[in-house]
């Protein structure tokens, strides 16, 4: 019955990958609609008393969207760079654990397929890989500090 938040974290994903604007899934007990519009993605989800742990999950999304909007002008400043943002919500982290090297720095060289950080969601690490070529310029996440999906994380500068 419904949808576990792991299933709502990769259909996210995948929606935001596909380029499709609006997905709608609606059973017995559960309804999940994902919009997308270039910029702002929406999650909008209602789950009966059935699902609690959903919930949490998507009252989390919905609420901290002033986060994300001081990072926008930032990322506007130079039309040239790549914004890298969060596949997903949860805790970012900038290293394998504590006390381990940072995947990437400021002015660090990266490649398609390289490993920018960790995004733990519900005891699950999830390595967030780079889709572009280049140098990272900024670091717009705190290790350690929870993101929301779409949220910006890197500043890229395209090789």
């Amino acid at each position: 019955m419904g949808m576990d938040i792991k299933q709502i974290q990769d259909l996210i994903k995948f929606v935001s990958k596909s380029g499709v604007n609006e997905v709608s899934i609606e059973e017995q007990d559960f309804k999940i609609t994902i919009k997308t519009n270039q910029e702002p993605t929406y999650v909008t989800a209602s789950v009966p008393a059935v699902a609690p742990i959903a919930a949490p999950q998507v009252a989390q999304a919905a609420a901290p969207a002033p986060v994300a909007s001081p990072a926008a002008p930032a990322a506007n400043a130079d039309a040239n760079l790549i914004t890298i943002k969060s596949p997903m919500i949860g805790t970012f982290y900038r290293s394998a654990g504590p006390g381990k090297p940072s995947f990437i720095n400021v002015g660090d060289d990266i490649n398609t397929g390289s490993v920018l950080c960790i995004v733990e969601a519900m005891k699950l690490f999830n390595e967030i890989e780079s889709e572009v070529s280049g140098k990272i310029v900024k670091i717009l996440v705190e290790d350690a500090q929870p993101v929301e999906f779409d949220q910006p994380l890197f500043l890229v500068e395209p090789k």
